[in-house]
């Protein structure tokens, strides 16, 4: 499943880069694709339990796994130093017990579709050179989840991540390479979301806990505007 992701990730990365030049680039132009590679650094852990009918110990705590993916973003400028940023990538991970339960394979190969539009500040401080600030609503959709071996040993059948609204803070800089649209870009994003880890046995619920997810999401790579 995750060679899969990547390799549609990639293949649209690709696509958009190698089609730009049919535009004529400006590095004053309204439109901005970036393609990036990107490091998703959730953090994970349990805030709170619901519901906890297999007695995991009160200390328990779990972690999700890093990725790191191939990511497009597109830009929209409504002026030349306002604009609108939206991203297209998917990221793989697992959840990995922590503390009493470290080492536990508790989720495997959880999706993350992390539909985000923030409203960006450019500073403009010239010389080809070009910081930003931006913030903005991200809604994650989540799916695919698998039941770990360790969960599974433990009888659940089932495991569901809740899809979850957020907010993301976003700094990062836009380098200029040429005249024709061609740039170099560094971003950064701290999202705030959270989501409900269920898990079944049958049709019973054996465990429900509150996550922070959190991540980090760091990208570097080439920009064309037109």
């Amino acid at each position: 499943m995750n060679k899969r992701f990547l390799l549609a990730a990639a293949s649209c990365a690709i696509a958009i880069v190698a089609s730009a030049p049919v535009y004529a680039g400006s590095s004053d132009g309204k439109i901005q694709i970036k393609a990036f590679g990107t490091g998703v650094l959730p953090d994970g852990a349990i805030t709170d339990v619901n519901q906890n009918a297999i007695g995991v110990p009160a200390s328990a705590q779990t972690r999700a796994t890093d990725s790191f993916v191939p990511t497009i973003a597109a830009e929209y400028f409504l002026s030349p130093n306002f604009s609108i940023e939206t991203i297209c990538c998917v990221t793989p991970h697992d959840v990995r017990g922590a503390g009493p339960l470290a080492g536990a394979r508790l989720i495997e190969n959880a999706i993350i579709l992390p539909a985000t539009v923030t409203a960006k500040y450019h500073l403009p401080i010239g010389n080809g050179v070009k910081p930003y600030l931006g913030a903005g609503p991200t809604h994650f959709f989540i799916f695919s989840e698998g039941v770990g071996a360790s969960a599974a040993a433990l009888g659940a059948t089932d495991v569901n991540l809740s899809d979850e609204f957020g907010f993301a803070l976003q700094a990062g800089l836009d380098v200029k390479i040429n005249d024709q649209g061609l740039g170099f870009s560094l971003d950064a994003k701290r999202y705030f979301v959270g989501t409900t880890a269920t898990f079944r046995a049958g049709n019973t619920t054996a465990l429900q806990t509150e996550h922070d997810l959190d991540p980090w999401v760091v990208s570097a790579g080439l920009t064309y505007r037109f």
